[in-house]
């Protein structure tokens, strides 16, 4: 099964916990903390397999949750970190975010490997926290919480020659006329509804990978029939070698047939619409052909025009051979360009500040990422731990910013599902 899209739930590990731990040994009474620090939470990293073609072993998998990093323990032991967990998918699978829908990895080689989902770190053990002024603190840290993504992969088929065109002009004909590849042929529209991917050799023992896309009608940049599962393969492709009905064997126009498709590839994406283009004329074994073939060399003289019978394999040798001739002069890289992706800059101001204060049914609300992580991060049943976060968010100007919003003392704080009694 054809499968080219996903969309899962992404759980990177917990770091470990720090330890609080001081040295015990019979003749050293006052040895100091030895707490040990925890071990990283394993990343969710999605990595390339040439081998696989499509996301199949993705679709049953909805959740995907990396293991926790190792507690750390005393005499200064640190936690292991958590394995990480490596998930394997095809080139060509771009990775987005679903919450913000910026794309997040856009895997085109074997091997190469992106951290979609980061671990978090370990708590520091009580020994991290050692200074002169306090030789002997009696808290550690949790270890952080992981990233929790909710992300969309997507499959776009990387191939040299993308057929594209009509339904039934004779893709899925072509491709098992020049490949070893079996795709499902029949006398019916959208006989093929996934990509076939198929490898040509030539004579001279050249190959390349010529690809049969799902047939295109008006109205597919906009989703019509197969629509844009269509055209995100297309955009794949190094040249697009369109196939047209040139006999009109349906009662169609092969004019109006290629200026429907340039239309929808236009609307489409620029790179997409500039890609190097080859028409390839079929069915020239039909009576019909001649008169129509004629008509659209007139109307497109500067085209490049391959007249051929996939069904009896005329023409095809010098088809093939001017493909992989075209492809020698094309540069790996231009596929990837896809206008659809812009570079993001994320600018911080120094004076953005990273909470928000808002009063709801009498309680005052702390949300911000620093803040929830710090709280998370805290062992509550520690004293000093305890001081150390009032201090810190008192550091942030929390106290502050809550006095200047008319916050009294004893007035109610929370921060995510919790309930504090504020203190100056």
């Amino acid at each position: 099964m054809f499968i080219d899209e996903v969309k899962m739930k992404l759980v990177a590990g917990k770091g470990g916990d720090g330890c609080t731990s001081f040295r015990r040994e019979k003749y050293v009474p006052m040895g100091g903390p030895d707490g040990g620090s925890g071990g990283k939470g394993g990343d969710i990293v999605f990595e390339v397999d040439n081998n696989l073609t499509t996301l199949i072993d993705l679709k049953y998998h909805k959740i995907m949750k990396a293991q926790k990093g190792e507690n750390g323990k005393g005499k200064n032991m640190r936690g292991r970190n958590a394995p990480d967990i490596i998930i394997k998918v095809p080139a060509g699978t771009t990775i987005y975010d679903e919450d913000t829908g910026l794309v997040l990895a856009d895997l085109t080689h074997d091997k190469e490997q992106a951290i979609i989902a980061h671990g978090g770190r370990g708590g520091r053990g009580n020994t991290a926290f050692a200074t002169h002024e306090k030789p002997a603190p009696e808290f550690s840290e949790l270890g952080e919480p992981g990233e929790i993504r909710y992300i969309k992969c997507e499959l776009k088929v990387i191939a040299d020659v993308g057929l594209v065109g009509m339904p039934s002009v004779g893709k899925s004909t072509l491709l098992a006329s020049v490949s070893k590849a079996n795709p499902k042929i029949a006398a019916y529209h959208f006989t093929t509804l996934s990509p076939n991917l198929g490898v040509v050799t030539l004579k001279d023992r050249r190959t390349f990978i010529l690809a049969d896309l799902p047939g295109m009608i008006e109205g597919a940049s906009e989703g019509v029939g197969l629509g844009t599962k269509f055209l995100k393969h297309a955009s794949r492709t190094r040249i697009l070698a369109h196939v047209i009905d040139m006999a009109g064997t349906e009662g169609r126009d092969p004019i109006n047939d290629y200026e429907v498709i340039r239309k929808e590839i236009v609307r489409y994406s620029d790179t997409l619409a500039n890609k190097r283009e080859i028409i390839v004329a079929n069915k020239m074994d039909m009576p019909s052909f001649k008169e129509n073939y004629e008509r659209f060399e007139a109307k497109y003289p500067d085209k490049e025009i391959f007249p051929i019978s996939a069904m009896t394999r005329e023409g095809l040798e010098p088809l093939l051979l001017h493909l992989r001739n075209t492809l020698d002069e094309i540069k790996v890289e231009n596929i990837y360009n896809d206008d659809e992706y812009e570079s993001t800059i994320v600018y911080r101001f120094q004076n953005e500040k990273p909470y928000t204060i808002t009063k709801e049914d009498g309680i005052w609300v702390l949300k911000g990422e620093e803040i929830e992580k710090l709280f998370k991060m805290t062992r509550f049943t520690e004293d000093e731990a305890v001081i150390r976060f009032g201090r810190k968010l008192k550091g942030m100007g929390i106290d502050d910013e809550l006095e200047r919003l008319g916050a009294k003392p004893g007035d109610e704080v929370q921060i995510l599902d919790y309930i504090f009694e504020w203190k100056e």
